[in-house]
């Protein structure tokens, strides 16, 4: 094992950490098994420099730079890389909040600040805080958007940057860090904006981009994507733009409602849970997180995080006196 890490550094030396991690056994039993079996005696190569490459190899190989910040990851990644099982998950949920914003446009014949229609806020998918006690409405608000901007926006990055760390991570972490932004975002809400409803997946898409932006800045050295600063720069300020309209139509709305409009918390919270548990899980490529105590520390705040909102729904709104909007 330690002679396939020799092999793949380019001058031929193991550094400290490696060492590290190949004593204390920090990798996956997978990965170790893979180096037992000589599977892992990697070209010497940098990952840039191979030709002959197909489009599918290709596009593996700008997967790796854009996500993996280790040149030995890289490798390994391009190397193992198959088709099966595919990134399924962040496909799925973007087709199916197309179908639902076209059957909701259509009905509607409204495609911007669908909100303001009271069909709209009649659906069964948009958290309402007259409605909490319907559970699922906590998860479904995630399929319905306020307009076709918001729906190009949230589908727009959640296919740039959740189908690379779904392809490199896989389904069950990508999914996990994704439901845990959107629970989170309506949880929020129901806590700090409480007479608000909540629609969109913002809170799933902002765990995404936090996640990978956080990741990036911590591992900015190793990070061979091109344009790092500049694309950098441009997704901070897409995202700080969002979070701006999404306060401005929550605060100043243009048009006449019956009600309040969509709470922006969502965002935030989404952000938060990128930061957190998001960093985390991209920062753990081929690692077991349940050998890792800070998982356990932000799993077991999560679960607090929940049970604290389940009571603050079931008594606060009552004990506050707060005056909720009928609810459609």
């Amino acid at each position: 094992m330690l002679l396939a890490l020799v092999q793949s550094n380019e001058e031929g030396q193991v550094c400290y950490q490696e060492l590290i991690e190949l004593m204390t056994s920090k990798r996956s039993s997978s990965f170790r098994r893979a180096i037992a079996n000589g599977r892992r005696t990697l070209q010497r190569e940098i990952l840039l420099d191979e030709t002959g490459l197909g489009l599918y190899k290709r596009f593996v190989r700008y997967v790796a730079y854009e996500i993996l910040p280790c040149e030995t990851d890289r490798r390994w990644y391009f190397h193992q890389n198959r088709l099966c099982p595919p990134p399924v998950f962040i496909a799925i949920v973007t087709i199916v909040q197309i179908i639902v914003f076209m059957c909701y446009g259509i009905m509607l014949n409204k495609w911007v600040l669908q909100t303001y229609q009271p069909d709209f806020m009649k659906s069964p998918l948009v958290y309402h805080p007259g409605h909490r006690a319907q559970v699922w409405r906590f998860f479904s608000y995630m399929f319905m958007h306020v307009g076709l901007e918001q729906l190009g926006f949230n589908a727009l990055l959640q296919l740039m940057i959740g189908v690379p760390l779904e392809m490199v991570h896989g389904i069950l972490r990508i999914s996990l860090l994704y439901m845990a932004g959107v629970v989170a975002g309506s949880l929020t809400v129901s806590i700090t904006d409480m007479r608000a409803p909540v629609v969109g997946g913002s809170g799933g898409v902002y765990a995404l981009c936090s996640a990978h932006l956080a990741n990036v800045v911590m591992n900015w050295a190793g990070m061979r994507c091109p344009y790092k600063l500049l694309r950098m720069i441009l997704a901070l300020v897409c995202m700080s733009s969002e979070v701006g309209r999404a306060v401005w139509l929550r605060f100043s709305p243009p048009l006449p409602s019956s009600g309040p409009q969509p709470s922006f918390m969502a965002h935030l919270s989404g952000a938060v849970v990128g930061i957190s548990m998001g960093l985390l899980i991209l920062r753990s490529y081929e690692e077991s997180l349940q050998k890792q105590c800070s998982w356990w520390v932000i799993v077991f705040s999560f679960i607090t995080f929940l049970l604290f909102a389940i009571f603050w729904n079931i008594f606060a709104y009552e004990l506050l006196g707060v005056q909720i909007p009928p609810p459609p």
